[in-house]
């Protein structure tokens, strides 16, 4: 055990998808899961482990933000011999062509955040996603004919509403070639290389910054199904769960 994490040895699967936030890491295990149970709860941050198709799948929250979700997959990773972690989170659409509920697989992310200082390195680091899985994210996504986008995303440490280099902020990002924004992929790819495992981080886009459209209240917890279909198929197709 962990200060963060009171899951006990052997009740954390080799893989574990990685939601934000706690309650959906609950309506994961309960919607999708066979016979799942509750292997941790410490400051909120649920953890459960179940089955699908005959397979041992964990689902953990991450919290908000990079630190957060560092240090939750550097456990994960480290003390709980995780070998996968495939992210399902939300973001902010930077492109017009994104469709509110469309999925984007991060190939790579860039950052504002100083996530990656610890590594003493003499540059800028670019973590990227584990080949097998984005390989493995594209055919369940055809497979089950969901609708996605693949590329880089733009990790911040700042939420996008509340930026105080002004509302326009995002649109140098845009710029580039960023297709989302989120707070967490930059430091689960750099976690995951330091440590030498696997990570894939898929985004449900959930509220575009080009267009202002967004889902409604009422759809922020189900709308995000296909994403978990794709996950779960991810995990099974990458062969990340044998």
């Amino acid at each position: 055990m962990t200060p963060h994490n009171s899951a006990t040895t052997g009740t954390i699967a080799k893989t574990v998808l990685f939601p934000g936030d706690p309650e959906r890491a609950a309506w994961v295990a309960d919607a999708f899961l066979e016979n799942a149970i509750e292997v941790t709860h410490v400051r909120g941050m649920r953890g459960f482990t179940g089955m699908y198709q005959g397979t041992s799948i964990s689902v953990m929250a991450s919290g908000m933000g990079g630190p957060s979700a560092g240090i939750y997959s550097y456990e994960l990773f480290r003390v709980y011999e995780v070998d996968t972690i495939i992210r399902i989170g939300t973001s902010g659409g930077l492109q017009e062509y994104i469709a509110v509920g469309d999925l984007v697989f991060a190939l790579t992310a860039s950052t504002d955040s100083a996530w990656a200082h610890q590594y003493q390195l003499q540059g800028t680091f670019s973590p990227a996603v584990s080949y097998p899985l984005i390989e493995a994210a594209v055919r369940s996504a055809r497979d089950l004919q969901v609708p996605y986008h693949a590329g880089m995303v733009f990790s911040s440490d700042l939420f996008s509403d509340y930026n105080a280099l002004g509302p326009d902020s995002w649109k140098a990002w845009a710029r580039m070639g960023a297709l989302v924004q989120d707070m967490e992929t930059y430091a689960l790819y750099s976690t995951a290389a330091y440590t030498g495992k696997k990570a894939l981080s898929i985004l449900t886009m959930t509220d575009s910054c080009v267009t202002g459209k967004g889902l409604e209240k009422e759809q922020r917890m189900s709308a995000l199904a296909p994403m978990i279909r794709v996950a779960l198929q991810t995990a099974i197709n990458s062969g990340a769960v044998s």
